[in-house]
Protein backbone atom coordinates (compact mmCIF):
# COMPACT_ATOMS: atom_id res chain seq x y z
CA UNK A 1 0.00 0.00 0.00
CA UNK A 2 2.73 2.47 0.95
CA UNK A 3 4.15 1.84 -2.48
CA UNK A 4 1.01 2.25 -4.44
CA UNK A 5 0.88 5.41 -2.22
CA UNK A 6 4.38 6.59 -3.44
CA UNK A 7 3.54 5.67 -6.57
CA UNK A 8 0.21 7.52 -6.86
CA UNK A 9 1.97 10.48 -5.25
CA UNK A 10 4.46 11.19 -7.88
CA UNK A 11 2.70 10.65 -10.49
CA UNK A 12 -0.26 13.29 -9.45
CA UNK A 13 3.13 16.00 -9.32
CA UNK A 14 3.14 15.19 -13.11
CA UNK A 15 0.06 14.83 -14.16
CA UNK A 16 -0.68 18.07 -12.14
CA UNK A 17 1.62 19.85 -15.27
CA UNK A 18 -0.82 21.73 -17.48
CA UNK A 19 0.62 19.85 -20.56
CA UNK A 20 1.35 16.07 -19.43
CA UNK A 21 0.19 13.43 -21.56
CA UNK A 22 -2.16 10.86 -19.99
CA UNK A 23 -1.53 7.06 -20.63
CA UNK A 24 -4.50 4.78 -21.29
CA UNK A 25 -3.49 1.95 -19.41
CA UNK A 26 -1.91 4.70 -16.28
CA UNK A 27 -5.47 6.42 -16.39
CA UNK A 28 -7.35 2.97 -15.94
CA UNK A 29 -4.87 2.24 -13.13
CA UNK A 30 -6.01 5.42 -11.38
CA UNK A 31 -8.96 4.27 -11.15
CA UNK A 32 -8.68 1.50 -8.78
CA UNK A 33 -7.38 4.35 -6.72
CA UNK A 34 -10.56 6.09 -6.18
CA UNK A 35 -12.77 3.08 -6.57
CA UNK A 36 -15.60 2.57 -4.26
CA UNK A 37 -17.85 0.18 -5.39
CA UNK A 38 -17.39 -2.67 -2.72
CA UNK A 39 -18.30 -5.18 -5.62
CA UNK A 40 -15.01 -6.78 -6.78
CA UNK A 41 -13.83 -7.72 -10.50
CA UNK A 42 -16.57 -8.81 -12.55
CA UNK A 43 -19.52 -8.49 -9.56
CA UNK A 44 -19.10 -4.66 -9.58
CA UNK A 45 -20.00 -4.13 -13.24
CA UNK A 46 -23.28 -3.80 -12.88
CA UNK A 47 -23.37 -0.72 -10.22
CA UNK A 48 -20.08 0.88 -13.23
CA UNK A 49 -22.71 0.51 -16.42
CA UNK A 50 -25.11 2.62 -14.01
CA UNK A 51 -22.28 5.23 -13.41
CA UNK A 52 -21.49 5.37 -16.90
CA UNK A 53 -25.09 5.24 -18.41
CA UNK A 54 -25.27 8.58 -15.64
CA UNK A 55 -22.63 10.73 -16.65
CA UNK A 56 -23.94 10.37 -20.50
CA UNK A 57 -26.90 11.61 -19.18
CA UNK A 58 -24.87 14.56 -17.78
CA UNK A 59 -22.97 15.09 -20.80
CA UNK A 60 -26.72 15.37 -22.84
CA UNK A 61 -27.99 18.11 -20.05
CA UNK A 62 -24.73 20.17 -20.43
CA UNK A 63 -25.24 20.24 -24.27
CA UNK A 64 -29.25 20.84 -22.82
CA UNK A 65 -28.06 23.67 -21.10
CA UNK A 66 -26.09 24.85 -23.86
CA UNK A 67 -28.71 24.68 -26.82
CA UNK A 68 -31.23 26.81 -24.35
CA UNK A 69 -29.05 29.34 -22.85
CA UNK A 70 -26.81 30.26 -25.83
CA UNK A 71 -23.85 32.53 -24.57
CA UNK A 72 -25.27 32.87 -21.28
CA UNK A 73 -24.04 29.54 -20.33
CA UNK A 74 -20.65 30.39 -19.88
CA UNK A 75 -19.10 27.46 -17.72
CA UNK A 76 -20.43 25.13 -20.65
CA UNK A 77 -16.70 24.21 -21.89
CA UNK A 78 -15.33 23.24 -18.31
CA UNK A 79 -18.29 21.61 -17.37
CA UNK A 80 -18.58 19.42 -20.70
CA UNK A 81 -14.67 18.22 -20.12
CA UNK A 82 -15.50 17.44 -16.56
CA UNK A 83 -18.63 15.29 -17.73
CA UNK A 84 -16.49 13.45 -20.15
CA UNK A 85 -13.21 13.14 -17.67
CA UNK A 86 -16.28 11.27 -15.33
CA UNK A 87 -17.59 9.11 -18.26
CA UNK A 88 -13.89 7.69 -18.96
CA UNK A 89 -13.62 6.96 -15.43
CA UNK A 90 -16.26 4.47 -15.56
CA UNK A 91 -15.36 3.41 -19.23
CA UNK A 92 -12.24 2.33 -17.90
CA UNK A 93 -13.46 1.27 -14.95
CA UNK A 94 -15.68 -1.23 -16.25
CA UNK A 95 -13.41 -2.13 -19.17
CA UNK A 96 -11.10 -3.39 -15.81
CA UNK A 97 -13.67 -5.27 -14.34
CA UNK A 98 -14.24 -6.75 -17.63
CA UNK A 99 -10.45 -8.07 -17.76
CA UNK A 100 -9.76 -5.52 -20.59
CA UNK A 101 -7.27 -2.76 -20.41
CA UNK A 102 -8.09 0.22 -21.74
CA UNK A 103 -5.33 0.01 -24.94
CA UNK A 104 -6.56 -3.35 -25.75
CA UNK A 105 -9.70 -1.11 -26.63
CA UNK A 106 -8.18 1.60 -28.36
CA UNK A 107 -6.37 -0.95 -30.85
CA UNK A 108 -9.54 -1.95 -32.05
CA UNK A 109 -11.09 1.75 -31.82
CA UNK A 110 -8.32 2.90 -34.23
CA UNK A 111 -8.40 -0.07 -36.39
CA UNK A 112 -11.99 0.59 -37.17
CA UNK A 113 -12.33 4.25 -37.94
CA UNK A 114 -13.19 4.53 -41.69
CA UNK A 115 -12.53 8.27 -41.36
CA UNK A 116 -8.82 8.01 -39.54
CA UNK A 117 -5.38 7.11 -41.38
CA UNK A 118 -3.68 5.10 -38.60
CA UNK A 119 -1.60 2.87 -41.24
CA UNK A 120 2.28 3.12 -40.66
CA UNK A 121 0.95 4.27 -36.78
CA UNK A 122 1.38 2.13 -34.09
CA UNK A 123 -1.76 1.73 -32.03
CA UNK A 124 -2.57 4.79 -29.15
CA UNK A 125 -1.04 4.28 -25.77
CA UNK A 126 -2.39 8.13 -24.78
CA UNK A 127 -5.41 9.40 -24.77
CA UNK A 128 -3.50 12.61 -26.77
CA UNK A 129 -3.19 9.87 -29.58
CA UNK A 130 -6.69 8.74 -29.94
CA UNK A 131 -8.18 12.28 -31.34
CA UNK A 132 -7.20 13.83 -34.30
CA UNK A 133 -3.93 16.03 -34.49
CA UNK A 134 -4.29 19.61 -33.95
CA UNK A 135 -2.84 22.44 -33.04
CA UNK A 136 -5.66 23.39 -30.48
CA UNK A 137 -9.23 23.27 -28.72
CA UNK A 138 -11.05 25.92 -30.65
CA UNK A 139 -14.95 25.21 -30.22
CA UNK A 140 -17.16 22.46 -31.41
CA UNK A 141 -18.29 22.28 -34.96
CA UNK A 142 -22.11 22.53 -34.70
CA UNK A 143 -24.38 22.00 -31.38
CA UNK A 144 -26.61 19.51 -33.88
CA UNK A 145 -23.56 17.26 -34.77
CA UNK A 146 -22.18 17.34 -31.28
CA UNK A 147 -25.89 16.19 -30.17
CA UNK A 148 -25.86 13.24 -32.49
CA UNK A 149 -23.10 11.67 -31.33
CA UNK A 150 -24.11 11.83 -27.55
CA UNK A 151 -26.99 10.25 -28.38
CA UNK A 152 -25.44 7.64 -30.29
CA UNK A 153 -23.33 7.35 -27.57
CA UNK A 154 -26.18 7.40 -24.81
CA UNK A 155 -28.06 4.58 -27.18
CA UNK A 156 -25.25 2.33 -26.85
CA UNK A 157 -24.98 2.75 -23.23
CA UNK A 158 -28.51 2.04 -23.00
CA UNK A 159 -28.20 -0.93 -24.78
CA UNK A 160 -25.41 -2.37 -23.32
CA UNK A 161 -26.81 -2.03 -19.74
CA UNK A 162 -30.01 -3.35 -20.94
CA UNK A 163 -27.71 -6.72 -22.87
CA UNK A 164 -26.23 -7.21 -19.56
CA UNK A 165 -29.31 -6.49 -17.26
CA UNK A 166 -31.00 -9.72 -19.05
CA UNK A 167 -27.45 -11.45 -19.20
CA UNK A 168 -27.53 -11.33 -23.02
CA UNK A 169 -23.67 -10.77 -23.17
CA UNK A 170 -20.62 -12.66 -21.80
CA UNK A 171 -18.72 -10.44 -19.56
CA UNK A 172 -15.02 -11.18 -20.76
CA UNK A 173 -16.05 -11.42 -24.43
CA UNK A 174 -19.05 -9.59 -25.75
CA UNK A 175 -18.38 -6.60 -23.20
CA UNK A 176 -15.01 -5.84 -24.74
CA UNK A 177 -16.87 -5.39 -28.21
CA UNK A 178 -19.30 -3.35 -26.85
CA UNK A 179 -16.83 -1.27 -24.95
CA UNK A 180 -15.16 -0.34 -28.57
CA UNK A 181 -17.88 0.78 -29.76
CA UNK A 182 -18.62 3.02 -26.77
CA UNK A 183 -15.21 4.09 -26.32
CA UNK A 184 -14.96 5.13 -30.07
CA UNK A 185 -18.52 6.91 -29.77
CA UNK A 186 -16.86 9.14 -26.70
CA UNK A 187 -13.68 9.68 -29.16
CA UNK A 188 -16.11 10.90 -31.97
CA UNK A 189 -18.04 13.01 -29.34
CA UNK A 190 -14.94 14.58 -28.32
CA UNK A 191 -13.61 15.45 -31.84
CA UNK A 192 -16.77 17.12 -32.66
CA UNK A 193 -17.79 18.43 -28.85
CA UNK A 194 -13.52 20.26 -29.50
CA UNK A 195 -13.22 18.20 -26.28
CA UNK A 196 -9.68 17.07 -25.27
CA UNK A 197 -9.82 13.74 -24.13
CA UNK A 198 -6.15 13.69 -22.49
CA UNK A 199 -7.30 16.70 -20.87
CA UNK A 200 -10.36 15.34 -19.42
CA UNK A 201 -8.72 12.34 -18.43
CA UNK A 202 -6.19 14.61 -16.80
CA UNK A 203 -8.48 17.40 -14.58
CA UNK A 204 -10.56 13.87 -13.50
CA UNK A 205 -7.56 12.45 -12.14
CA UNK A 206 -6.66 15.61 -10.24
CA UNK A 207 -10.08 15.47 -9.08
CA UNK A 208 -10.60 12.31 -8.09
CA UNK A 209 -7.67 12.00 -6.34
CA UNK A 210 -8.63 15.32 -4.21
CA UNK A 211 -12.09 13.89 -3.40
CA UNK A 212 -10.70 10.38 -2.26
CA UNK A 213 -6.50 10.63 -1.34
CA UNK A 214 -4.54 8.09 -1.06
CA UNK A 215 -2.79 9.38 1.74
CA UNK A 216 -4.77 11.47 4.16
CA UNK A 217 -2.68 15.20 5.13
CA UNK A 218 -3.97 17.86 7.47
CA UNK A 219 -2.62 21.53 7.03
CA UNK A 220 -2.27 23.61 9.92
CA UNK A 221 -4.81 25.14 11.93
CA UNK A 222 -5.81 28.78 11.19
CA UNK A 223 -4.77 29.61 14.35
CA UNK A 224 -1.74 27.67 15.05
CA UNK A 225 0.79 29.89 14.81
CA UNK A 226 -1.11 32.22 17.66
CA UNK A 227 -1.06 32.52 21.46
CA UNK A 228 -3.23 29.83 23.20
CA UNK A 229 -5.40 32.50 24.26
CA UNK A 230 -6.15 32.96 20.79
CA UNK A 231 -6.90 29.96 19.78
CA UNK A 232 -10.10 27.98 19.71
CA UNK A 233 -9.88 25.05 22.22
CA UNK A 234 -8.77 22.05 20.60
CA UNK A 235 -11.30 19.91 22.77
CA UNK A 236 -14.87 21.57 22.88
CA UNK A 237 -17.63 19.43 24.93
CA UNK A 238 -20.84 21.01 24.48
CA UNK A 239 -24.37 20.24 25.83
CA UNK A 240 -27.40 21.62 23.88
CA UNK A 241 -29.79 21.93 27.18
CA UNK A 242 -33.59 22.07 25.43
CA UNK A 243 -35.99 24.17 28.20
CA UNK A 244 -39.77 24.45 27.41
CA UNK A 245 -41.09 28.46 28.43
CA UNK A 246 -44.70 29.70 28.07
CA UNK A 247 -45.03 26.51 24.88
CA UNK A 248 -42.02 27.89 23.35
CA UNK A 249 -38.98 25.29 22.93
CA UNK A 250 -35.43 27.20 24.23
CA UNK A 251 -31.84 25.67 23.43
CA UNK A 252 -28.98 27.34 25.49
CA UNK A 253 -25.87 25.68 25.01
CA UNK A 254 -23.01 25.02 28.20
CA UNK A 255 -19.75 24.42 28.37
CA UNK A 256 -18.00 22.99 31.47
CA UNK A 257 -21.13 24.01 32.91
CA UNK A 258 -20.87 27.74 32.04
CA UNK A 259 -23.78 28.89 29.40
CA UNK A 260 -22.46 29.74 26.21
CA UNK A 261 -24.25 32.37 23.53
CA UNK A 262 -27.70 33.31 24.11
CA UNK A 263 -30.72 31.13 24.39
CA UNK A 264 -32.49 30.44 21.09
CA UNK A 265 -35.77 29.80 19.78
CA UNK A 266 -37.04 28.39 16.27
CA UNK A 267 -37.73 32.42 15.81
CA UNK A 268 -40.54 31.41 13.43
CA UNK A 269 -44.15 29.96 13.77
CA UNK A 270 -43.45 26.97 11.74
CA UNK A 271 -40.79 25.08 13.85
CA UNK A 272 -37.77 24.08 12.38
CA UNK A 273 -35.08 23.15 14.87
CA UNK A 274 -33.07 26.48 14.41
CA UNK A 275 -32.72 26.84 17.85
CA UNK A 276 -29.76 23.88 17.48
CA UNK A 277 -28.24 25.85 14.67
CA UNK A 278 -25.23 26.63 16.99
CA UNK A 279 -24.11 23.07 15.96
CA UNK A 280 -23.06 24.26 12.68
CA UNK A 281 -20.64 26.74 13.91
CA UNK A 282 -19.28 23.79 16.22
CA UNK A 283 -18.92 21.83 12.89
CA UNK A 284 -16.45 24.90 11.50
CA UNK A 285 -14.18 24.75 14.22
CA UNK A 286 -14.01 20.78 14.13
CA UNK A 287 -13.63 20.69 10.17
CA UNK A 288 -12.50 23.21 9.00
CA UNK A 289 -10.81 24.91 12.05
CA UNK A 290 -12.51 28.33 11.33
CA UNK A 291 -15.54 29.71 13.07
CA UNK A 292 -15.83 33.35 13.79
CA UNK A 293 -18.80 32.73 16.26
CA UNK A 294 -17.18 30.61 17.87
CA UNK A 295 -13.80 32.93 18.40
CA UNK A 296 -16.58 35.86 19.88
CA UNK A 297 -18.08 33.15 22.03
CA UNK A 298 -15.09 32.04 23.48
CA UNK A 299 -13.68 34.75 23.75
CA UNK A 300 -10.39 34.16 22.13
CA UNK A 301 -10.30 36.48 19.17
CA UNK A 302 -7.43 37.27 17.28
CA UNK A 303 -6.58 40.69 19.05
CA UNK A 304 -2.81 40.55 18.63
CA UNK A 305 -3.37 41.15 14.76
CA UNK A 306 -5.58 43.96 14.00
CA UNK A 307 -5.32 43.53 10.57
CA UNK A 308 -6.80 39.61 10.89
CA UNK A 309 -9.48 40.49 14.18
CA UNK A 310 -10.70 43.31 12.17
CA UNK A 311 -11.09 42.95 8.63
CA UNK A 312 -14.13 41.08 7.73
CA UNK A 313 -13.69 40.82 4.10
CA UNK A 314 -12.39 37.66 4.00
CA UNK A 315 -13.76 35.05 5.91
CA UNK A 316 -11.26 32.09 5.24
CA UNK A 317 -9.07 34.06 6.74
CA UNK A 318 -10.39 33.55 10.13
Amino acid sequence: MRKANKRAGSQLTAIAEPNAIVSLDQYQWWTTLTDKNRRPDAGGIGFALLGLFGEVGSLLSELKKKQRDSDSYIAYHDSVIEEFGDALWYLANVALRAGVRLSALSRRVSANLADWDYHGRPAPRTFAELQRRRRAFRGPRSSNLVERRLLSLAGKVGALLDDFSTGKIDVNRVLSGDLVEILRSLIAAGDDADVSLNEAARRNVIKTLGRWPTTLTYGPLYDENYDRDEQLPRRIVMQFVETKLGGKKYVLQKCNGVNIGDRLTDNKLEPDDYRFHDVFHLAYAAILGWSPVLRALFKVKRKSRPEVDEIRTAPARF
